[in-house]
């Protein structure tokens, strides 16, 4: 099951190991008061404790070490299914079909508009919202 979320808790994981594009989208996401933590490799978040407090996550597909994709289905494995928007500078078919198929919210080519990136999130969180649900 996909863990709700509230905007005023969203905890955001961005997952690049591009310094440059972790603190764009970091800045970015603090820009649009969405609270976020960023790791430069997928075993990194890993080893944090941050897979029990996050709430959506912003993955490259092209990481060394464990890919998006890897880290994305290990924790499905572990039964921690989130959200995910998938990003990457080497747009290809194959990709964009497992992104598709692990549900992602979105699948963007870098560079991509900030506006996007944004509308992605915001688009989970409205969906997933308690507030949001009709009865």
């Amino acid at each position: 099951m996909i863990r709700p979320m509230v905007a005023h808790r969203c905890q955001i994981a961005i997952v690049d190991d591009d310094p440059a594009m972790r603190r764009a989208v970091g800045r970015l996401c603090v820009a649009s008061q969405l609270p976020n933590r960023c790791f430069s490799s997928a075993e990194e978040f890993l080893a944090s404790d941050a897979p029990e407090e996050t709430s959506f996550l912003i993955l490259d597909v092209h990481l060394p070490g464990l890919s998006g994709f890897e880290l994305h289905e290990s924790l499905t494995k572990r039964g921690i299914r989130l959200p995910v928007v998938f990003i990457t500078g080497q747009d290809q078919p194959l990709s964009r079909e497992k992104a598709r198929k692990a549900g992602a919210a979105a699948y963007l080519t870098k560079p991509f508009a900030a506006a996007d990136l944004i509308a992605a999130v915001r688009g989970q969180i409205r969906d997933e919202s308690p507030s949001s649900k009709t009865t």
